[in-house]
C-alpha cells in the first residue's frame, strides 16, 4: 500500500491479466479482485478505456487534487471513476477491471461509445457469470465513461447482468459530446480520443468522423443505445451542473424501459459524490438487493430524490418525489420585453427587438425578472425565440439562466471541495464541471428542425439531419432546450436570461480547446406582438 492511499481491510485474491475471448475471437485482458474463501460472490464491472491498473497513477492523483479529494479515500486498486475493490471485496463482492478492446495489451481496434462496446461488455459479463467463484450475478458501476458503457451494455441484455448504477453519463454521442446544439464543439472529444485508448492497434478517429459526417447519420445513430431494451434495475445518479453529462443522464433516465429505476440528483461534481461514504452505502443497498437478493427495503427508496440549489450554502438535497419534474410543477411562460429588458408573465403587445453586433462588446442581450415571494423551479426549462440575422445566413446562439441576488450580483457555487485560487482562475471562464453558474443551452439556427415524434412541450428534440439557412429579413422561431434545473429564488432575488453569440460558460473541462461560435453580422431577438419570444420555467406551485 502506498502511504497516501487507504489501507486494504481484508485479504483479497488478485488475478491479473486474465484473458477473455470475445465472440469475434478478440482477446481482452482483465484484472479481477475477489474475496478469499469458497462462497460464491457477485461481480461489479467497471468498463472504460482507462488503464485497469492506473488507480495510483499521477494522472488520477492529479484529478483528485484538482477537485479537492484526498487520495486516502480510496485504496488505489480502483479503476479511475470506478468502484474500489478494497471496499467492495470486504462487502462480499468481486470487482472486474478490464482493458477493453484495443487498450494496452488487449487485441483489436478500439471504438468510442457505441454498440460494439455493448456487445464486447456483454461477452465479458457472460464469461464472468459462469466463473466457478461467481454467484451468477453481475452489476455495473462507475461515473462518466463507466456510466455511458452501462447504457450500451444493458441494451444488449446479457442474462447475467442483474443491475446497473450509471453515475452521470452521455447517452447520445452526437447531441452530448461532439455536436451539442448542432455546433462542432469537439474540445473534450479531442482530449478523450487522444488522451486515452492507449494500445497497440488503431483507435477510432471521432474527430475525422465529425468532419466527414456533420449531420445525424447511421454512424451517430449507432452511438445511441437502444433504450427500449434496457430493462434491468437501474439506480441512476445525475446533477444539474455537468454540461457534458447532464442532458444525457436525464435523457437515459426518461427513456430506458426498466420499471425498476431510481434517480438521485445531487448538488456537486460526480467524483466527490461517487466516493462519498454515505453514497457508497446507498450503492451497496441497491446492489445488495439485486445482486445478493437481500430484502433490505430498497424498493421503498423514493423513485426520485432531487436537489435544489440556493447558491448561498443552503442547498436542499435528497428531496423525495415520484417523478421528475415532481408533482406540482407548472411550466410557466415568461415573455421577453425588448423595451424594458424584463421578463413577464404578460405577453407584450408592442413588437420590439433587441440586437447585438457579434463582434462588439457586449455581444449579448439579457432580460431580468425579480421575485417578490419565494419561488422554486424544478424541471426542464426551454427558450422559444423569434430570431433574425443581419449580414449572415446562420447564427450560433447561446443562452443562460442565471440567478442574481437582491442587489443584482450573479450567484454561483463550486461543485467541488477545492476552492483554491488556482480553481478560481480556471473557472472564471470555463471548467464548468468545477463551478456551477446556471443552466445553459445552445442552438445553431440552421439546425432548428424539430423531431415532432420525440419533442414535448417542455423538451424540444432536434433532428440534426438537415441544414436550413436563413435569408435576409427572415424571422424564424427556434426552440432551445436548456439544462434541467433545481433552483430556489428568495424574495427580492432575480433571474437573468442571457442570449449571446458567444460561448457564455466556456469549456466544460479545464485545459481543453474552447468552441467559438461561428457568427458574423448582427443577431436580432424579436419580442412582443406576433413574434413574442419567451422562456418556459418549471415553477413549483405553492
Amino acid at each position: 500500500m502506498a502511504p497516501q492511499f487507504k489501507a486494504i481491510p481484508v485479504d483479497i485474491i488478485f488475478e491479473k491479466d486474465v484473458a477473455v475471448t470475445l465472440r469475434d475471437g478478440t482477446t481482452i485482458y482483465v484484472d479481477i479482485f475477489r474475496p478469499t474463501g469458497t462462497e460464491k460472490v457477485p461481480v461489479l464491472l467497471a468498463w472504460s478505456p482507462y488503464g485497469k491498473g492506473q488507480g495510483t497513477s499521477f494522472s488520477v492523483m492529479g484529478v483528485f487534487d484538482l477537485v479537492g479529494l484526498n487520495n486516502n479515500i480510496v485504496s488505489g486498486l480502483e479503476k479511475f471513476e470506478g468502484p474500489d475493490p478494497a471496499y467492495w471485496c470486504a462487502q462480499g463482492y468481486a470487482v472486474c477491471n478490464p482493458d477493453i478492446r484495443g487498450v494496452v495489451n488487449s487485441e483489436g481496434d478500439s471504438v468510442l461509445w457505441d454498440r460494439q462496446e455493448g456487445r464486447d461488455c456483454h461477452d465479458l459479463i457472460e464469461w464472468l457469470g459462469v466463473q466457478s467463484w461467481c454467484s451468477g450475478k453481475v452489476g455495473m458501476s462507475g461515473t462518466s465513461y463507466l456510466a455511458v458503457s452501462q447504457w450500451f451494455t444493458a441494451a444488449e441484455q446479457p442474462k447475467h447482468l442483474a443491475a446497473i448504477n450509471p453515475w452521470e453519463g452521455v447517452s447520445d454521442v452526437y447531441r452530448d459530446l461532439v455536436m451539442r446544439g448542432g455546433m462542432p464543439d469537439t474540445g473534450f472529444a479531442d482530449q478523450l480520443q487522444n488522451g486515452s485508448f492507449y494500445g497497440k492497434n488503431q483507435k477510432e478517429d471521432i474527430m475525422s468522423e465529425i468532419e466527414a459526417y456533420p449531420l445525424m447519420s447511421p454512424l451517430w445513430e449507432n452511438k445511441i443505445p437502444d433504450f427500449d431494451r434496457i430493462q434491468v434495475p437501474a439506480f441512476i445518479v445525475a446533477s444539474y451542473s455537468n454540461t457534458l453529462h447532464t442532458s444525457g443522464t436525464f435523457r437515459a433516465w426518461r427513456k430506458i424501459a426498466s420499471e425498476d429505476k431510481w434517480l438521485r440528483i445531487h448538488n456537486a461534481q460526480e467524483w466527490p459524490d461517487y466516493y462519498d461514504e454515505k453514497n457508497i452505502e446507498d450503492q451497496r443497498r441497491f446492489f445488495d438487493r439485486y445482486l445478493k437478493d437481500i430484502d433490505n427495503g430498497w424498493e421503498s427508496t423514493p423513485k426520485v430524490r432531487y436537489a435544489i440549489h440556493d447558491f448561498k450554502g443552503g442547498d436542499q438535497v435528497n428531496v423525495p418525489a415520484d417523478s421528475f419534474p415532481p408533482k406540482g410543477v407548472v411550466s410557466t411562460k415568461f415573455y421577453l420585453d425588448g423595451t424594458s429588458r424584463s421578463l413577464s408573465k404578460a405577453q407584450p403587445d408592442n413588437a420590439v427587438h433587441a440586437s447585438y453586433d457579434v463582434n462588439a462588446n457586449p455581444n449579448a442581450v439579457s432580460f431580468i425578472t425579480r421575485f417578490e415571494e419565494e419561488t422554486v423551479m424544478v424541471g426542464y426549462p426551454k427558450a422559444h425565440l423569434w430570431v433574425e440575422a443581419f449580414n449572415a445566413d446562420d447564427m450560433d446562439i447561446f443562452v443562460l439562466i442565471q440567478k442574481l441576488d437582491e442587489f443584482g450580483t450573479p450567484l454561483q457555487q463550486f461543485t467541488v471541495p477545492n476552492c483554491s485560487p488556482r480553481n478560481h482562475d480556471l473557472t472564471d471562464h470555463g471548467a464548468t464541471i468545477l463551478r456551477y453558474k446556471g443552466a445553459d443551452g445552445r442552438l445553431r439556427v440552421s439546425a432548428r428542425h424539430l423531431d415532432k415524434s420525440q419533442s414535448t412541450p417542455d423538451l424540444p428534440v432536434h433532428t440534426f439531419d438537415r441544414v436550413e439557412k436563413i435569408y435576409l429579413g427572415e424571422i424564424v422561431d427556434i426552440e432551445i432546450n436548456i439544462e434541467p434545473i433545481g433552483m430556489v429564488f428568495y424574495p427580492g432575488e432575480q433571474l437573468r436570461f442571457v442570449v449571446s453569440s458567444r460561448n457564455l460558460l466556456g469549456t466544460l473541462m479545464p485545459f481543453i480547446r474552447e468552441y467559438q461560435g461561428e457568427n458574423k453580422g448582427h443577431h436580432i431577438i424579436h419580442t412582443g406582438g406576433e413574434h413574442s419570444s419567451y422562456i418556459l420555467l418549471p415553477i413549483m406551485s405553492a
